[in-house]
This record gives C-alpha cells, structure tokens and sequence, in this order.
C-alpha cells in the first residue's frame, strides 16, 4: 500500500468513526473522563488497569486530534495538563451508555 492511499480517509464515515471511537482502550478513556469529569493523566493511568504510559498518551493524542477530548495545560510548578471532554464527546456518551447496557446485559444472559 503506497503512502497515499494510507493517508487517504475512509470513503464510509461509519467506518472513519469506528477506526476512532472502536480502537482497544478508547471507549474506556472516554468513560472514565465522562464519570470523573476533567482529569489529570496520573490519574487517568491509575483508573484504567492494564493500560501502558506509551498506550495512553497515544490514544489521548488520538482522541484530541478528533476533538473528543481536550488537553488542558496549566503552567505552574509542576505543570499541570488535564483531560476532559469536548462537545464532540460529549455527544457519544448515550451511544457509549447505550453499548455498555447491552453489554451488561449480554454477559448475563452468558453471551458476551
């Protein structure tokens, strides 16, 4: 695959949405901002088990590069950077609600 044709944007919005908001690790980014509200990294990293330094500050790029979240840089000594959502991710916490539903209810009828 040439240069070009990676760089090159979905044609189906469907799945420019899913290459974001489905990728390991970003709905529960999402979550934890939506449940704890704005929120510094270190905290961010101690909430989500399992989730590498380098894993997490690459999925909060990417989810900033969409404007799902925002970055807050506070100078101060030392500074101080928080995450929060953004009116874009604002807008997918009743689809992520909705998933989470049908989730919950999916492992207790033993299907997921």
């Amino acid at each position: 695959m040439s240069d070009i044709e990676k760089n090159k944007p979905p044609a189906c919005p469907v799945d420019a949405f899913l290459k974001i908001f489905g990728q390991r690790w970003s709905a529960y980014i999402l979550h934890m901002l939506n449940v704890n509200g704005p929120i510094r990294f270190g905290e961010l990293k101690r909430l989500i088990a399992g989730i590498s330094q380098k894993v997490l500050t690459q999925k909060l790029r990417e989810l900033e590069e969409a404007k799902i979240i925002y970055r807050h840089y506070k100078n101060a000594i030392p500074p101080e950077v928080t995450y929060g959502l953004t009116q874009r991710g604002l807008e997918l916490i009743p689809t992520l609600n909705l998933i989470s539903e049908l989730a919950h209810r999916w492992r207790s009828d033993g299907n997921l």
